[in-house]
């Protein structure tokens, strides 16, 4: 009999992958979708579809099939816009209080968390899963939340009344990103990109995240953490591997810190007035003019998970961004 899960971010970037290497591997599928996601792709793939969004706990419960096998918990607030912190504060924290409690009380067999490297700070070192997370971040509602449903996935575990595991991938690229990195490749391709910023830090292929993320349900140690890096570079390295690819001129420097910093306060105090959401903002310029270095030793041992070589990441991903009429 084939093994199910339950998956929800299903029509994102990650939850997309994730589905499809389900399937791929026979596994049945259930998803949670929004009344307002497209799931042409999904209803294309024939996975099992049921509406409702993970704020409504009823709608959770009744989604989640009884004693599936997997839960894959994989939607989220991304946002970095401190007016738009209390709908992410319900997303990623009430969010997954819900899928715990919906997770209980179907007798899940395992429920793998996706969170991010972003929960451990602003480190000068290395980090790793050992590594204590910094104070001062949590000015950040997308980091501190993420920090909150962590403790909520381990809290769950450490009582006995779940089985956990948690994924933390670092920056994500690959073929069908249309809101992350790829906003970046369409700027450079327009020759529109301002600058770059001073930050930098590890890219990981999707499509091993959501490998990594099945190795997780299979192998990974109840309770605990796996980083998924990659080849770690700086922003203005990366910006210049795109330039490459597709014949623009990008910076040779990467801006100052404090200018962007200053950009994002400036972008914030004028989306105050239109109401249009900033294309930067404070807690968005803190985080991309930093440089994160992780060490993915305990996931690549233990899951078996891989790098792609930036180069070759960055092709794949331009490669369907022409595919599907994004890059011109």
């Amino acid at each position: 009999m084939a093994q199910s899960a339950f998956v929800t971010g299903a029509t994102g970037f990650v939850g997309s992958h994730l589905v499809r290497a389900l399937l791929e591997q026979g596994w049945q599928v259930t998803a949670l979708v929004r009344d307002c996601a497209d799931t042409r792709e999904l209803q294309r793939l024939g996975i099992g579809l049921r509406p409702g969004d993970v704020t409504d706990a009823s709608a959770v419960l009744a989604g989640m099939p009884a004693g599936v096998d997997a839960v894959f918990h994989v939607a989220a607030s991304t946002n970095t816009w401190s007016r738009q912190n209390d709908l992410q504060t319900r997303v990623n924290v009430g969010g997954t209080t819900n899928v715990i409690e919906a997770a209980v009380q179907r007798a899940a067999g395992r429920l793998v968390y996706t969170s991010s490297s972003i929960v451990w700070g602003f480190h000068d070192d290395v980090i790793d899963e050992t590594t204590p997370w910094a104070t001062g971040g949590e000015w950040i509602n997308y980091l501190r939340t993420k920090r909150l449903a962590e403790r909520q996935v381990k809290d769950a575990v450490r009582d006995g009344r779940l089985d956990a595991v948690i994924c933390n991938p670092a920056h994500i690229l690959g073929p069908g990103d249309r809101h992350n990195w790829s906003r970046i490749i369409g700027l450079v391709a327009r020759g529109e990109l301002p600058g770059v910023p001073p930050g930098g830090g590890a890219f990981a292929d999707v499509r091993e995240v959501a490998r990594a993320h099945l190795a997780a349900w299979r192998r990974g140690e109840r309770g605990a953490n796996y980083l998924l890096g990659g080849e770690d570079i700086t922003f203005l390295a990366f910006i210049s591997k795109v330039g490459e690819l597709l014949a623009k001129t990008t910076p040779r420097r990467a801006a100052p810190a404090w200018q962007l910093k200053l950009a994002g306060r400036l972008a914030v105090m004028k989306a105050a007035v239109t109401g249009t959401p900033p294309a930067l903002t404070p807690e968005g310029a803190a985080m991309i003019t930093r440089h994160t270095h992780c060490d993915s030793s305990r996931a690549q041992d233990r899951l078996g998970y891989r790098f792609t070589p930036s180069g070759e990441l960055l092709r794949d991903t331009c490669d369907w961004m022409r595919s599907e009429g994004l890059l011109t």
